[in-house]
């Protein structure tokens, strides 16, 4: 295995734009005879289709929803980052870039990372373009907010539905395109399977509604799938959020990267049943404003608002005084999470902590907090009958977003030629650790900016596919498929797909969650073996395969969700190592921190499958650190 990762040479600050000089061109005459498939529709893969479609070239797109509009990149709440330094505090381009490396723990690449904080204010005065309504000053000035890993306040926001704005915008731009034609849009359509011949080809989709089988040729494939959280079943990403499309390509030559590496996110609803089956983001933009706290005394019953001052512990402002309350999602998380353990959670089930905003309310008044986070409010209070007006949020860790991927070059291309990856779906810009608000940044650098010209270089050295050999490919991969759903079909055991999804979810966050021990990840790996064994004995899929079928469509799901967890715990096992959302009890600090080896690991950990009865191997991609210096990474 070959891991090319195609950085250009030169200077950080001109290696993007001196790369997109050197790139291969197809004439605007000839992209009519290149076909591209994109796979998802959330920010990455709307920006990315309606960009290439505009360029000229044919594109179809996919989505498993019943709009585009459904992509999970709807539900991001509070705001994208940018080094447009309106706030005059000491923000740059470069500063965005160290921040984003310290944040992810120093295990990203340099140049992903710096093309990411370079491009990051093109993104803004796009969308501003586009009509996304960003919150604004007094003055007219787009707005800012603060983030956790940063000391300055570069975070552009809508309230607390950024998402759902910046989707909106990427949506208009995608069906501008299919209402003249050039995009074919294919809703309720799930991938399957990647169609490979020396390089993509295509891909196998099944309609969710007729169940038909369905392949599609090409001579490029983007997949902008999103993460795999809900490999833990409870997360919050949206129900049907998996790790599929991506699996199904790691099995056809596509290697993972990262794959342990998994965000906590600290200010989430937490769990209140076991009959639950999400769990509800609360905005990080909240701890702007809102101080965390614990009672001092472990025990202590009583309510928030009979616990005075002096009996409180904002914990996360007496640790971190330099960030306080701002301190990155990994850092707050583990922070959260040990307050609970000491016996000092809130709460019926006393795991979670406060979230106040009784000193701001008091500060700036009642209208000015409803104005920045009121349907944040709204949104708590219907959830749980109180509003945090009268009483403190209750917050705790839950998984969000993951940070591993498959694995691209520079150009965003997998190790199969003709794959790119963006988004979510690649593991190139986070590190160990994503940054709050950095997640919209890069989808849209990806699709708006990146993919446009790295796809076009690729097509400018490839013939567009012939129809006669694709119709073979076509038909032996419909068959795999077939065969695969009947396998599903034919089980006929006597428990639930959400039975061992939910085992499954258990088994990941007890032993591969906020915390890790090697004794911990062996037995987690155990277990999962033997519930996949399970689960292929004891599954009772319902209905058939020719119609509407839910039950199918997550039985697939969950079925890759057993093989990756499995992949999950290998990684983590064989990264001696803390870094970022990877944090293994065996190597901390005296603080509690957690404690890299730059000289072992200083690499992105790459599995390349190898089959069903073989281990997969694992590579690695060294990383180099020219501009930032590797070191402990403080917050206090």
């Amino acid at each position: 295995m070959n891991l090319n990762s195609r950085i250009p040479s030169g200077p950080l600050e001109q290696k993007w734009s001196n790369h997109k000089m050197n790139l291969k061109l197809v004439s605007p005459s000839r992209r009519s005879n290149y076909t591209v498939l994109v796979v998802g529709t959330g920010l990455a893969g709307a920006s990315a289709a309606a960009s290439l479609s505009e360029m000229g070239y044919n594109v179809k797109s996919f989505c498993i929803q019943d709009s585009p509009r459904r992509a999970h990149s709807i539900a991001a709440q509070g705001g994208i980052n940018a080094a447009k330094n309106y706030c005059n505090d000491g923000d740059s381009i470069f500063r965005l870039f160290y921040d984003t490396i310290k944040g992810g723990d120093y295990r990203a690449r340099e140049a992903n990372v710096y093309r990411l904080a370079e491009l990051s204010n093109n993104i803004i005065d796009q969308c501003v373009a586009q009509g996304v309504p960003f919150a604004r000053e007094y003055s007219g000035y787009l707005a800012n907010r603060s983030f956790g890993g940063a000391q300055v306040s570069r975070t552009f926001y809508a309230r607390g539905q950024t998402g759902q704005q910046l989707l909106l915008g990427a949506y208009g731009a995608l069906m501008k395109e299919v209402g003249r034609g050039n995009i074919e849009l294919f809703s309720r359509r799930e991938m399957l399977d990647l169609i490979v011949d020396e390089a993509v080809k295509g891909i196998t989709v099944r309609n969710l509604i007729s169940g038909e089988l369905e392949t599609h040729m090409a001579d490029a494939v983007v997949l902008a799938t999103g993460g795999y959280s809900n490999v833990f079943f409870l997360s919050t990403n949206a129900m049907a959020s998996n790790v599929t499309a991506a699996w199904r390509a790691y099995k056809k030559g596509a290697c993972f990267a990262n794959p342990c590496f998994v965000q906590i996110h600290p200010t989430c609803m937490p769990l209140e049943g076991d009959t639950q089956s999400k769990l509800t983001l609360m905005s990080e933009s909240l701890r702007n404003d809102g101080r965390v706290w614990v009672p001092k005394r472990s025990g202590d019953t009583r309510n928030p608002s009979e616990i005075p001052e002096e009996e409180r512990d904002y914990f996360l402002e007496r640790i971190y005084p330099s960030f306080g309350n701002l301190v990155p999602r990994d850092v707050a998380a583990r922070s959260m999470k040990k307050q609970c353990d000491e016996g000092r959670g809130v709460g019926e089930y006393k795991m979670s902590v406060y979230l106040d905003f009784g000193k701001a309310i008091d500060k700036f008044g009642k209208n000015v907090i409803f104005e920045k986070y009121g349907n944040l409010f709204d949104m708590y209070d219907r959830i749980t009958g109180e509003s945090p007006f009268q009483v403190p949020m209750r917050i705790y860790p839950a998984v969000h977003y993951t940070m591993g991927g498959l694995w691209v070059d520079y150009n965003l291309m997998s190790t199969i030629p003709g794959l790119f990856v963006l988004g979510e779906a690649n593991f190139s810009d986070h590190g160990a650790n994503r940054l709050g608000a950095s997640a919209l940044m890069q989808g849209l650098a990806d699709g708006y900016f990146v993919a446009p010209a790295t796809v076009s270089d690729y097509l400018a050295s490839v013939d567009p596919i012939q129809k006669d050999k694709s119709s073979t490919l076509a038909e032996d991969s419909k068959q795999k498929v077939n065969q695969h759903i009947s396998t599903l079909l034919k089980v006929k055991g006597n428990k639930t797909v959400d039975y061992f999804h939910k085992k499954l979810g258990q088994i990941m966050w007890n032993h591969c969650g906020i915390a890790r021990t090697p004794k911990g990840l062996e037995e987690g790996l155990s277990l999962i073996l033997e519930l996949k064994e399970r689960f292929w004995s004891e599954v009772n899929v319902l209905g058939s395969a020719k119609d509407l079928n839910q039950s199918l469509e997550k039985a697939g799901r969950v079925a890759d969700f057993l093989e990756y967890g499995e992949l999950m715990i290998l990684d983590a096992m064989s990264r001696n190592e803390s870094c970022g959302g990877h944090f293994r009890e065996d190597f901390q600090t005296d603080k509690g921190d957690p404690l890299r080896n730059d000289k072992d690991f200083c690499h992105a950990s790459v599995w390349e499958y190898k089959d069903k009865n073989q281990a997969p191997s694992r590579h690695q991609e060294e990383l180099l650190f020219e501009n930032v210096k590797l070191s402990q990474r403080s917050y206090e």
